[in-house]
């Protein structure tokens, strides 16, 4: 127990505990003197926001949205631990969607066809237009936030020209909503049924084995040891023999592989085509996701589920007269409080960390010193 006692750092230990507890606290803080300055009681919004949040059907709600969000993090936090900021997340996700509900809608085949099918079409769909970017940046030098961001037009002029009647949509019964095709009942997704709490979505699973995937992947093996060493320092990695090109082009189409997957709880669960009222914005969303969670696949998911609680339970604060715009406010604050705090802890660690690697030399330099008075 002593040896265990004495491996474990324990200012380090301290200092990790203490990022997420002061960024907990100075968010709370914050989010109560916005709530005051809008003339509300912040005490009255928290306990509403605890009571709603942890009924049962809300729990549900939270699981399903941060099945989505979780992906969004991950893919978001492959291109983080590169170095690269894949702002593209959004156009690849839902340009996937797009390209699998066409896909899914014209198939025919059994289900435990249909699904593979459709799930590799939105991957390859997204690695695809990630790698667009990755290719760019290699071969030409183009920044990938620059790439992305582009990239993110022209996959919705895409959507926007092909989602029209005649083309590879079509106009459902009421006339009123365009849409690709249904996906047959056979393409459904599996839900577990929760009773009056609602369906919890079977693409939980597949989020999960995404997450130990990437854990295993970048943790445990020798490519995800490249990858990050390409991230901290490209020189260092091409000078032990590592293809720092070949690297970038390689995670950018991983991240956007893993970008495909996340329309996919939303058409195989839940809408099963896709219409102009498909989510967006949850590539941005990924973005705060994976800084909150650090990119490391437990964060990720404590923020994903987070983010759910919080778009949960600021809506309801609508219903009870609070300003709807208090959602984006709290998911602002959190965000940076949570970056500032990490910061702030990390400059804190490096200067104690220089305070005792100087008191060490010196300790040495003292020593033969001590050692020649003595003789």
């Amino acid at each position: 127990m002593n040896k265990l006692t004495q491996r474990i750092d324990k200012e380090r230990l301290l200092l990790a505990i203490a990022a997420p507890v002061l960024a907990i606290v100075a968010a709370i803080v914050v989010t109560t003197l916005v709530i005051l300055a809008t003339g509300k009681n912040p005490g009255a919004a928290f306990s509403d926001m605890l009571t709603y949040g942890t009924a049962s059907d809300s729990q549900v709600y939270i699981l399903n949205k941060a099945t989505t969000y979780y992906l969004a993090g991950v893919a978001v936090a492959v291109g983080f631990r590169m170095n690269l900021f894949n702002i593209g997340v959004d156009g690849q996700y839902r340009i996937a969607a797009f390209f699998a509900a066409v896909l899914g809608g014209a198939l025919t085949t059994p289900g435990w066809i249909s699904i593979p099918l459709i799930i590799l079409c939105a991957m390859a769909t997204g690695a695809v237009w990630a790698g667009i970017a990755g290719v760019l940046k290699v071969t030409r030098g183009v920044s990938e936030v620059i790439s992305t961001i582009m990239l993110n037009a022209i996959a919705t002029a895409i959507i926007a020209y092909l989602l029209q009647p005649g083309k590879l949509a079509e106009l459902q019964s009421g006339g009123t909503v365009v849409s690709t095709k249904p996906l047959a009942k056979d393409a459904y997704f599996f839900q577990i049924n929760t009773g009056a709490a609602g369906e919890l979505w079977g693409f939980i699973v597949i989020a999960v084995l995404i997450g130990v995937a990437y854990w295993f992947v970048l943790g445990r093996t020798r490519f995800g040891f490249d990858l990050r060493t390409v991230g901290q320092s490209e020189s260092a990695a091409a000078a032990s023999g590592v293809s720092v090109k070949k690297m970038i082009a390689t995670s950018m189409l991983i991240s956007g592989a893993i970008a495909g997957l996340i329309g996919m709880p939303t058409l195989l669960n839940d809408s099963h085509q896709f219409s102009n009222d498909f989510p967006t914005g949850i590539g941005f969303t990924g973005i705060a996701i994976a800084l909150l969670g650090r990119n490391n696949p437990i964060g990720i998911a404590l923020g994903a589920l987070l983010w759910g609680f919080l778009e949960r339970t600021t809506n309801h604060l609508e219903f009870q007269g609070y300003d709807k715009e208090i959602l984006g406010v709290i998911q602002g604050v959190i965000v940076l409080c949570v970056v500032i705090a990490y910061e702030v802890v990390r400059r804190y660690g490096l200067k104690r960390q220089q305070q005792r690697v100087g008191a060490e030399l010196a300790a040495q330099a003292a020593a033969p010193t001590q050692k020649q008075e003595v003789a």
